[in-house]
C-alpha cells in the first residue's frame, strides 16, 4: 500500500540506476489526513483498514454484507458507493468478481471522484474496467493505479502495452499470495483438510460438501 503515497518508486529506481537524480520529478504525497475507500470489508479489507489507520488515514468503505456497526468496530465508516466516490483520495478493491462487481470502477465512477484519485486492485481482474482506467489515466482524472490482477492473465493483448507502460501504473504479475509463508500455510491447510476428511469432520470452505456427503453415505 506504500504505492498510495509513493507511486513512482519503480520509475525512480530505474532512473537512478541509469545515473539520473530526479528528486522533484518523483515526489509523492503524504498519507496523513487522506481518505481511503475500501471496497469489500471482509477479512482482507479489515486488515488493510487497520494498517492504513496507523498512517493517519481516514478509512471509509462499502460492503453490502458487513453491518455498519461491525465495520465501525475496526474504524471504517460504512457508506454507499455514491457517498464514497467524491470523498476518496485512494480506492482499494477487496471484493470477489461477481456480476455486481464487474467493471464496478468505470468512466461514470471516475467522473464522480476527485481529480487525481488513485486506485489499487489486488483482488480480481475485471472489477476495474481496464479500458476506462487507461482513459482516465491519460486524462489525469485518475492519478495512478496499482495493479496485481488483470482481466487476461498473462496480459498479452496489445491494449495492455499502453496500460502497463503508463508512467502512473505500478503493476505486478498476480503476486498477492506469492510468499514462501503463504505457500506453506496453503500446504498445511490442505494437509489438515485431508485429516479432517478421514476423521469425518466438517471441511472448511467445501463448495461441494453435499455431493461429498452423498458419495460417502
Amino acid at each position: 500500500m506504500d504505492f498510495l503515497s509513493l507511486p513512482n518508486i519503480p520509475q525512480a529506481c530505474a532512473t537512478l540506476k541509469n545515473g539520473n537524480w530526479d528528486r522533484k520529478l518523483f515526489s509523492g504525497n503524504e498519507l496523513l489526513g487522506k481518505t481511503l475507500a475500501i471496497l469489500g470489508l471482509g477479512r482482507i479489507g479489515k486488515e488493510v483498514a487497520i494498517r492504513m489507520q496507523s498512517y493517519g488515514v481516514k478509512t471509509i468503505g462499502y460492503d453490502p454484507i458487513i453491518p455498519s456497526e461491525v465495520s465501525r468496530e475496526f474504524g471504517v465508516e460504512s457508506l454507499s458507493l455514491d457517498e464514497i466516490w467524491p470523498q476518496a483520495d485512494f480506492i482499494t478493491v477487496h471484493t470477489p468478481l461477481i456480476p455486481q462487481t464487474k467493471n464496478l470502477i468505470n468512466d461514470d465512477t471516475f467522473a464522480k471522484c476527485k481529480k487525481g484519485v488513485r486506485v489499487v486492485n489486488v483482488a480480481r481482474g475485471g472489477i476495474i474496467d481496464e479500458e476506462s482506467l487507461l482513459r482516465n489515466l491519460k486524462s489525469g482524472q485518475c492519478g495512478g493505479a496499482g495493479l496485481d490482477v488483470f482481466v487476461e492473465e498473462p496480459p498479452n493483448r496489445d491494449f495492455y502495452r499502453d496500460l502497463l507502460n503508463h508512467p502512473k501504473v505500478v503493476c505486478t504479475p498476480h503476486l498477492g499470495a506469492s510468499t514462501s509463508e503463504a505457500q506453506l500455510r496453503v500446504a498445511e491447510e490442505i494437509a489438515e483438510q485431508f485429516v479432517d476428511f478421514f476423521k469425518g469432520t466438517a471441511l472448511v470452505g467445501a463448495v461441494n460438501a453435499g455431493n461429498v456427503a452423498d458419495a460417502l453415505s
